[in-house]
């Protein structure tokens, strides 16, 4: 099995929410799934998606399970988009001086 990355996480908005939920308090399933409008197994696949990816870490707690955010991972989106901030400053500077010549 292919092991998925970072940002295969983060392009759906529903994993990218349930981040944002779990990123301050860890939360069992359940309670991340009232939370959307959608059926639990979908919540469970998109919660999948996120163990795999290592943003999510899922811990039993007697019958329950737990979510907690694992966002180090996140860097790697960090890392790969600071690459084209300079360039795109840069460029939006340029643009900037242009308009103001005009």
């Amino acid at each position: 099995m292919m092991r998925r990355d970072v940002f295969q996480a983060i392009a759906d908005p529903t994993r990218r929410e349930i981040i944002n939920l779990i990123a301050h308090k860890r939360m069992n399933v359940n309670a991340v799934a009232e939370n959307f409008a959608m059926s639990r197994p979908a919540i469970s696949k998109h919660m999948k998606i996120l163990e795999e990816c290592g943003l999510v870490m899922m811990e039993q707690q007697g019958r329950e399970r737990y979510c907690k955010a694992q966002l180090k991972p996140l860097h790697e989106v960090s890392d790969w988009v600071s690459r084209y901030k300079k360039e795109w400053e840069e460029r939006l500077d340029a643009m900037e001086k242009y308009i103001k010549e005009l």
